[in-house]
């Protein structure tokens, strides 16, 4: 009998004979894994309504528009009643006037230079507003004082609208040509155009045109 004097060698001999000829398993293929896709965010519904970009032109809008209510009050111991509404427009201001208690046809309107309706005929309210020295003048003529603002039209119940745009004035105190601070006067008769001042009459009503807050 052959005695093996060795026979780890053999064994590991015989390991490598096998593996050469293809015993062992070959690796499985890597399959590529594509990375998860995060999912899509869920939108999240405001808490508060924010305006779109037209309500914000809007809201804009409504606030850069300075608008002042007169009261007009009689004078003169006339019955008439109204209000004036100045509201700044482009290029000017423009003019809403309402009154009753007046009389029929046509009954001039100016703004007078003065905030002061203290005295019995308004004459406390001094001349017509004309900070560029212009001559009097109508609403569809040429160069005029910057408080002409026409004549009112006046039903026979006595009552009467009157809408104008006065080009070049503001709502800004203190500033040049601004009618913060001056009068609306209606008077007793229409304001025919001529100089200095229309012959328009007594004042009939007064309104101090105050200060925006």
């Amino acid at each position: 009998m052959i005695k093996l004097s060795h026979p780890l060698p053999l064994l590991a001999s015989f390991a490598l004979v096998v593996a050469a000829c293809g015993g062992a398993p070959e690796p499985a293929p890597q399959v590529p894994v594509e990375p998860a896709q995060p999912a899509p965010e869920t939108p999240v519904a405001p808490t508060g309504a924010t305006p779109g970009p037209e309500a914000s032109e809007q809201a804009d809008g409504a606030a850069s528009a300075v608008s002042v209510v007169v009261p007009i009050e009689a004078r003169s111991n006339s019955k008439l009643s109204g209000t004036a509404t100045f509201t700044e427009a482009e290029g000017g201001v423009k003019v809403a006037i309402q009154v009753s208690g007046a009389p029929p046809g046509k009954i001039a309107v100016h703004v007078h230079e003065k905030g002061d309706c203290s005295a019995p005929d308004a004459t406390s309210a001094g001349a017509h507003y004309n900070p560029e020295n212009h001559p009097h003048g109508l609403p569809n003529g040429g160069e005029r004082h910057l408080g002409d603002l026409g004549n009112i039209e006046v039903k026979a119940d006595g009552t009467g609208t009157h809408e104008i745009v006065a080009n070049g004035a503001n709502l800004k105190e203190g500033a040049p040509n601004s009618f913060i601070g001056r009068a609306i006067i209606v008077h007793e008769k229409q304001d025919d155009g001529s100089q200095p001042a229309g012959n328009a009459g007594g004042r009939i009503g007064c309104g101090v045109i105050a200060q925006v807050k």
